[in-house]
C-alpha cells in the first residue's frame, strides 16, 4: 500500500474515531498541514481559546502545544482533553517557571505588581497572573489595565515591547523569548527584500525589535490572513513559524507568500509544534491519552485570568 493511501486510511480512521468519541480537534496555525486540514477549527490562541470555551464536545483533541492544551483544560473542567505529545512544549512557556514568577513576585511585593501573561505560560504562570492576553489583544488588554499599579508582563519581551510602542502604557519586562522567532534577523530577510524588493513583510510581534522595524505591518498569525489578502502587493514576505504558510495558501491563493528565513534555514519550523503527527492524533483519539489534568486550586486560578482576558476582548 502506498504512503499517500495509509495516510488516506489512517485521516478516515482519526474522523471515525473522532465521531465515537464525540470529539472536536483543535489545530494552531503552526501545525503541519495534515492535522489542520483534519482539524475542527484552525486558528491562533485566541481564536482556539474562544472554541475550547464554547465546545460541545466531550472530549478536545488539541494539536498544539502543552500550555494551549492546558488552557483548554482551564475552560473546560469536566471535558476530557487531550495532546497527541506530551512532550510539546513551549520556550517561552519554558522560559518562566511558576516557581520563578512566585518568587519574584514575593521579593517585589512592595510593587504591587499588575501581572499580565502573554498565553504561552503554564497554568501555574496563569494562576499568578491577574490577566492573559495573546498577541491578538494584548494591546487592549495592557490599556485596560489598573493605572494605579505597575505592570509585570510576562514571559515574552520582545512581545512585550512592541505593546509599549504601540500604547502610552509603561511595563516592566520578563526577558524571556521564542527561540523561533528570535533567529529571524534584519540580514536573513533583508536577503529576500534584496530578491524581492516591491515585496511587503509582515511580521509576528514576538520577532525582535531590528526585524519589527522592517515590516510593513506587525500582527498576530490570525490578522496576518487579513493582511495578506488585502495587501496590494503579489510578494509578502510571512515572518513567523514555517506552518502558517500552509494555511495563508489556502485562504489567500494568488499572492506569492514567501516563508521569512533564518540565518540557518529557509523556513523557520518549532520543534515543539511539529512533534505532532496524525500517528499521534489518531493514537492518543484512540486511548484518550495522554490527558491534561490541573490541580483544581492552579486551575479556578488560571480559569479567573482568561476569562477576564476573554471579558476584555469583546
Amino acid at each position: 500500500m502506498s504512503s499517500s493511501s495509509l495516510a488516506l486510511d489512517l485521516r478516515e480512521e482519526i474522523l471515525r474515531l473522532k465521531r465515537e468519541r464525540n470529539a472536536v480537534i483543535l489545530a494552531h496555525n503552526y501545525q503541519i498541514g495534515v492535522i489542520q486540514d483534519l482539524a475542527d477549527f484552525v486558528g491562533d490562541s485566541l481564536g482556539l481559546s474562544y472554541h475550547a470555551q464554547d465546545t460541545d464536545a466531550d472530549v478536545i483533541a488539541f494539536c498544539g502545544v502543552h500550555f494551549m492544551a492546558e488552557t483548554a483544560k482551564i475552560l473546560n473542567p469536566t471535558k476530557t482533553v487531550i495532546l497527541p505529545d506530551r512532550e510539546a512544549g513551549c520556550s517561552l512557556e519554558q522560559s518562566c517557571p511558576a516557581t520563578a514568577l512566585e518568587s519574584y513576585l514575593k521579593e517585589h511585593a512592595d510593587r504591587n505588581y499588575y501581572v499580565i501573561a502573554y498565553i504561552n505560560c503554564s497554568a501555574g504562570v496563569k494562576a499568578l497572573a491577574d490577566v492573559i492576553c495573546t498577541s491578538g489583544n494584548a494591546i487592549r488588554i495592557v490599556e485596560q489595565a489598573p493605572e494605579d499599579r505597575p505592570i509585570l508582563f510576562v514571559p515574552d519581551a520582545n512581545l512585550g515591547a512592541w505593546v509599549m510602542e504601540n500604547c502610552d502604557r509603561k511595563m516592566d519586562l520578563w526577558q524571556g523569548a521564542c527561540y523561533v522567532h528570535v533567529e529571524f534577523t534584519r540580514n536573513s530577510i533583508q536577503k529576500i527584500k534584496d530578491e524581492y524588493p516591491e515585496a511587503k513583510v509582515v511580521a509576528h510581534p514576538e520577532c525582535t525589535t531590528a526585524v519589527r522595524l522592517m515590516a510593513d505591518e506587525v500582527c498576530s498569525t490570525e490578522k496576518m490572513i487579513t493582511y495578506c489578502r488585502d495587501a496590494e502587493a503579489r510578494d509578502i514576505i510571512v515572518v513567523t513559524e514555517g506552518g502558517m504558510l500552509h494555511r495563508l495558501r489556502k485562504e489567500v491563493p494568488g499572492k506569492n507568500l514567501i516563508a521569512g528565513p533564518t540565518e540557518n534555514c529557509a523556513c523557520a519550523d518549532c520543534r515543539y509544534m511539529k512533534m505532532n503527527t496524525l500517528e499521534k492524533l489518531h493514537a492518543c483519539l484512540e486511548t484518550l491519552e495522554p490527558q491534561i489534568e490541573i490541580p483544581e486550586n492552579i486551575r479556578s486560578r488560571a480559569e479567573a485570568a482568561v476569562v477576564r482576558m476573554l471579558e476584555q476582548s469583546k
